[in-house]
């Protein structure tokens, strides 16, 4: 006859079957150090499908302490994660890219409206946290600005949604200071309507707040962060009637700064920093490289090699890792490009092109974002 267990004993052998798997080996014959010291060189984004091997390597895996000790030790390397959208769809598909092997990874779909201007987000990162920023956009369906933010995360593969923007906005522009993420202009609720509000997003508190406002309405064309201040500039507009208008911002301060004339009048396309300098490849012509000079307001051309521009069309994303510079063009082609000093002061160019699968042929990149994973 069968012997029914009272509750306390059913709680008792739960407790003991909960207790056994935290005793089982991560992987057995090694010690739990010696396993964990071989989870924490799993490569991206392996470490997120080893987290359904079993429950001891889920509860390592997520640890808090595993992945401080994964940075400490250096462990996390750099990966391109690229915004792209077919043309003839405006379907969203992230990409990464690992720029050592070569080899493409998808991402996991973006949870966002299904009718949006691809081109109406703002994306930015913080690389050393692994965590990629998308904010607001344009829903296409009814030409309205929104003001979401999604976040992913390498270690998880996953997306999450935090704290909305204060202000629904689109074709504006989003940077990393010093850990703090700062959303610049664009459109407002309406399309057409441009705004001067500017927000700080806290991602330990998970809160947005206002900080001090733009002069003026500034449409997106480019921004980049150099020395801790972003620099925001709308770009040359058509028909040449202005000179081209932008801003720098000291989040220390909170205050805004007018762009030097040198600087602002010769950013004439994409921009990437590598070290301390702030490079641009242009949009027009053969698309050379430019290096601004802080002391004299100036820019000068980097002579070398010229930019594969037989290879490489519009429109481009820009990113550096670990001293290179890794231009994104239509079809996800990927120009590799170093640069160095010369005896004489000038900066020198050197380029390579490596090919995009065919089946990204339909593809244009719209953010190009370095993360360690």
């Amino acid at each position: 006859m069968a012997v029914s267990r009272s509750s306390s004993g059913k709680q008792r052998h739960d407790n003991d079957q909960e207790y056994q798997k935290k005793q089982e080996p991560l992987i057995p014959g090694l010690p739990d150090e010696i396993a964990e010291l071989c989870l924490l060189h799993l490569p991206y984004p392996s470490q997120s499908l080893a987290r359904s091997v079993c429950c001891s390597w889920k509860r390592t895996i997520t640890d808090p302490g595993f992945l401080l000790c994964k940075r400490s030790l250096s462990l996390s390397l750099p990966y391109m994660f690229i915004f792209a959208f077919h043309k003839s769809t405006a379907r969203i598909q992230w990409q990464a890219l690992d720029p050592r092997s070569g080899r493409w990874f998808i991402l996991p779909s973006m949870p966002c409206p299904e009718a949006v201007c691809p081109t109406g987000f703002a994306c930015t990162s913080i690389p050393h946290q692994g965590q990629l920023y998308v904010l607001g956009g344009l829903r296409s369906d009814t030409q309205t600005s929104i003001n979401t933010t999604v976040v992913y995360t390498t270690s998880t593969n996953q997306w999450s949604t935090a704290s909305a923007m204060l202000t629904p906005r689109s074709f504006f522009a989003a940077g990393n200071v010093n850990g703090k993420i700062i959303a610049v202009g664009g459109s407002g609720a309406e399309y057409n309507d441009s705004i001067t509000s500017v927000e700080c997003y806290d991602p330990v508190k998970n809160t947005w707040e206002h900080v001090a406002k733009l002069r003026v309405g500034l449409g997106r064309y480019d921004s980049t962060m150099v020395g801790g201040k972003m620099y925001v500039t709308e770009g040359w507009t058509w028909p040449l009637l202005s000179s081209p208008r932008g801003g720098v911002y000291d989040l220390e301060s909170d205050t805004w700064q007018e762009m030097k004339d040198g600087m602002k009048e010769g950013w004439s396309g994409v921009s990437v920093v590598v070290g301390d300098r702030l490079f641009v490849i242009s949009e027009y012509g053969d698309c050379p490289m430019k290096v601004y000079v802080p002391d004299h307001d100036t820019w000068q051309y980097v002579v070398g090699d010229k930019f594969p521009r037989e290879t490489m069309q519009r429109p481009f994303a820009v990113s550096a890792v670990e001293g290179r510079i890794y231009v994104v063009s239509s079809g996800l082609n990927v120009a590799i490009g170093s640069t160095f000093e010369g005896q004489n002061g000038e900066f020198i160019a050197k380029w390579e092109v490596v090919a995009a699968p065919k089946a990204f042929h339909d593809l244009s990149p719209m953010s190009c974002q370095v993360l360690y994973a």
